[in-house]
């Protein structure tokens, strides 16, 4: 069976197939919000399929984790477009 870890130093300790940097969320998005087949994102991501179906086991078996990865998504890009269509004043020299 395919494991999926999480380390803070890698993809801000988001759950992962181990030995990539391909995150549960990003393999669930394709192939269910996506709608593309496992087999295709298995080959266009370079896993096999089993890890794909692990993935999405993963994801399915942890409501709650994925909720809150899924959450703190959001609000980085909140943030990311907050300070994009804000950004600092130049500073002004004297």
């Amino acid at each position: 069976m395919t494991a999926i870890v999480r380390t803070e130093d890698v993809l801000g300790g988001d759950p992962r197939i181990e030995d990539t940097r391909v995150s549960v969320l990003h393999v669930y998005e394709l192939v269910a919000e996506g709608d593309h087949e496992p087999v295709d994102v298995a080959d266009q991501l370079a896993l096999s399929l089993a890890e794909v179906y692990s993935a999405l086991a993963y994801y399915h078996e942890h409501p709650d984790e994925m909720r809150e990865v899924r959450r703190s998504h959001d609000d980085a890009l909140s943030t990311l477009a907050e300070e994009s269509l804000s950004p600092p004043e130049p500073a002004t020299s004297s």
